[in-house]
């Protein structure tokens, strides 16, 4: 700090703020302030002395990092595991919001002599804390920018969020750490244990089963993430491997959903009428043969006499039967494909259409939005390929720092065609 004397330099700077801490009782403050500063201390403890400036916030704190950026990353993540791992049975619940930007702060003397910051770099900061929900670490563009080049590990941990407007009309890009929903499932369960504490009845019901909703949705989350991690890890082999894989799986069940659709409805059997028999001039001794009893009688002597063409003509049944039955599914799948195709136009053009979509592999560096045929796609990445129909298309890339790349394409079906931009200065 004496070296570099008074001074404005470029640094990370981490904002932090206790949620709903100014509406505690005194007692609730002092236990909130007790454990943020404790966990905190953990957080910044393998950072030398002399690269970080703290001011205490009264409800939070603000640490400017003078030496690696990555410093402000590291006690981020530190600090948001140590609330995760408090438990649920502490009273009142510890809900931090976190924010980190990199920018210029002056380094100054305060009242009492000792080190202080003030600058933009610290202004955004809290601006970009404000925009966090309680448990969630939110970054500016110009740290996300600079610290996911240090390595493909730190890139892949941010999510963009979008633009956002402080109560100063000025916008901020915010990128947010893990995906949407993946933030505070604890701090969010916390919360709620505060607010039902000593729930009964119905209350008490509902709160267990919005519990057990939050853990499935945590874990439905985390698995999406481990999804779209292992896919963008993969090769191109790998890629279309998992790709084709995806559309067998939705071919089979859609033609067995067809199938059952189709099946035609079994006839009830019919029972061949049987004519009474006057038994009252027959003797009593006597054995009655009518309707299908007969028919029966006859055709076993039938086939005793002549065996082999009783074979023949059971193999031309069978052949017959299996004939018509054949041709009863093809008509009837037919006949649905037409009502399909009269019902919506679309369907009648892709079965038209032949041959598999064409993939496009995207690679865009730091990120784009990206436009197909003037469409809003996704954002690349997480995006990383698209399937487009044969013919001719226009991609579009933006990035709101840079001008529009366009890029026209013609594809043939199954064709697999990569597109590559990095936006630099």
């Amino acid at each position: 700090m004496e070296e570099r004397g008074n001074k404005t330099i470029i640094c990370s700077v981490l904002f932090l703020d206790i949620a709903e801490y100014s509406k505690k009782s005194v007692s609730g403050q002092i236990s909130l302030k007790e454990r943020f500063n404790a966990f905190l201390s953990i957080a910044i403890r393998d950072v030398p002395v002399n690269d970080r400036i703290i001011l205490d916030t009264g409800d939070g704190a603000a640490i400017s990092f003078l030496g690696d950026i990555s410093d402000a990353l590291h006690a981020a993540l530190s600090m948001r595991s140590s609330l995760l791992n408090e438990g649920v049975r502490m009273e009142p619940p510890l809900l931090v919001r976190i924010g980190v930007n990199l920018g210029p702060v002056r380094l100054v003397k305060d009242i009492n002599g000792q080190p202080n910051i003030v600058g933009d770099g610290i202004n955004v900061a809290q601006r970009v804390m404000g925009f966090a929900d309680p448990g969630q670490i939110l970054v500016s563009r110009s740290y996300y920018d600079a610290v996911s080049r240090l390595s493909q590990e730190y890139a892949g941990m941010f999510h963009y969020q979008g633009s956002r407007t402080d109560k100063h009309v000025r916008e901020h890009e915010v990128y947010a750490i893990g995906y949407p929903g993946d933030f505070t499932s604890t701090q969010r369960t916390l919360a709620k244990q505060s607010r039902h504490a000593g729930a009964t009845g119905i209350e008490a019901m509902l709160f267990r089963l919005e519990s057990y909703w939050d853990i499935f949705y945590a874990t439905m989350a985390r698995w999406e993430r481990f999804a779209v991690e292992s896919f963008r890890d993969a090769s191109a082999g790998q890629r279309a491997g998992i790709i084709g894989a995806a559309l067998v799986a939705v071919a089979l069940l859609l033609a067995l959903t067809i199938k059952l659709a189709t099946r035609p409805e079994p006839k009830p059997a019919q029972i061949a009428s049987v004519e009474p028999v006057k038994t009252d001039k027959l003797p009593a001794s006597s054995v009655v043969e009518t309707g299908q009893a007969k028919v029966a009688k006859e055709a076993a002597k039938e086939a005793s006499e002549n065996p082999k063409a009783t074979k023949e003509a059971a193999k031309e049944g069978d052949a017959e039967a299996r004939k018509a039955a054949r041709k009863s599914r093809k008509v009837a799948a037919a006949e649905q494909k037409a009502q399909d195709a009269k019902k919506n136009p679309r369907i009648r053009t892709l079965a038209e259409t032949t041959g598999a979509p064409a993939v496009v592999s995207l690679g865009v560096l730091p990120w784009g939005e990206i436009y197909l045929d003037g469409r809003m796609q996704g954002v690349s990445p997480p995006l990383m390929e698209l399937q487009v129909v044969e013919g001719q298309h226009e991609i579009k890339i933006r990035n709101t720092t840079f001008p529009t790349v366009t890029r026209i394409i013609t594809v043939k079906s199954g064709e697999k065609i990569k597109i590559r931009h990095r936006f630099a200065n």
